[in-house]
């Protein structure tokens, strides 16, 4: 066993073993409360450097959702206005469009947040090569890059004629690109150092156990996605400044990926 495995099983073992996150002091609202009380226990620095958590291994917590995150790794490119300069697929100044304008063509409206649109759930695609019934496609180009694609003719929406620019009318267009190289850097610089690691509860919410992953290359990664066991999962809001481009997997997955417990 290596020196800095150790290091963490003995932290996991005087400050987190047989204990139950303590969230008194944290905003109750906040699904990441937990997280954050199990990072603090580990020593865990909280900054936004995409460098692994602790001693070379990314840290992974147990969620009550089923499903745990890779990163929040907005696309290179959108099709809409954002970041400085604008970023654009192609010189087509009839695209020219804002975030908001590009969530209410492309999401849909909740009645349940006064009406406030989202490119999130049904209209997002999130696994590869899955056609939603709103014309999108999440695939991987010729360049290697991973790209959300619009084809109007295959978008059912029975009002997408009054909802869709006639100028973007179109099939094959492609709303969101993440580079090949920089999606690469941003796996591996997390996981694929020393690998992960990730805690768990039993029934009662104490933490048992620790998890070993070996270390995940971008082209481990790929062929999780292409098999749909990781996908895109957007939380993309009119009138919100953060994009939410979450990438994760099934916490089931994740446990097919540990090699050793403790």
């Amino acid at each position: 066993m290596d020196a800095n495995k150790k290091m963490i099983i003995e932290r996991f073992y005087q400050n987190v073993k047989g204990k139950k996150a303590n969230t008194t002091g944290s905003n109750q609202s906040h699904d990441g409360k937990v997280g954050h009380w199990l990072e603090t226990q580990m020593g865990v620095t909280h900054n936004a450097d995409n460098k692994p958590d602790l001693f070379g291994y990314e840290m992974k917590n147990q969620t009550t959702s089923g499903k745990i995150s890779f990163g929040d790794w907005t696309p290179d490119e959108y099709i809409f206005q954002h970041g400085r300069p604008k970023k654009h697929h192609n010189t087509n100044k009839n695209f020219n469009i804002t975030k908001n304008e590009f969530v209410r063509i492309f999401g849909k409206s909740n009645p349940n947040k006064n009406n406030r649109y989202s490119w999130s759930g049904i209209p997002c695609p999130s696994k590869y090569n899955v056609i939603n019934t709103y014309g999108q496609v999440i695939t991987i180009d010729t360049n290697n890059d991973i790209i959300i694609v619009y084809d109007y003719s295959k978008d059912t929406r029975p009002n997408k004629n009054v909802i869709v620019p006639k100028n973007m009318q179109l099939n094959h267009l492609v709303l969101a690109r993440w580079k090949y190289q920089s999606i690469k850097n941003r796996l591996e610089d997390k996981f694929n150092q020393k690998g992960w690691f990730t805690c768990t509860t039993d029934s009662m919410g104490i933490y048992q156990s620790i998890h070993f992953g070996a270390p995940i290359n971008f082209n481990t990664w790929l062929n999780l996605f292409k098999q749909g066991l990781v996908f895109f999962d957007s939380g993309m809001k009119e009138d919100e400044s953060r994009n939410y481009s979450i990438w994760r997997s099934a916490t089931v997955n994740w446990d097919n990926l540990i090699i050793d417990s403790y």
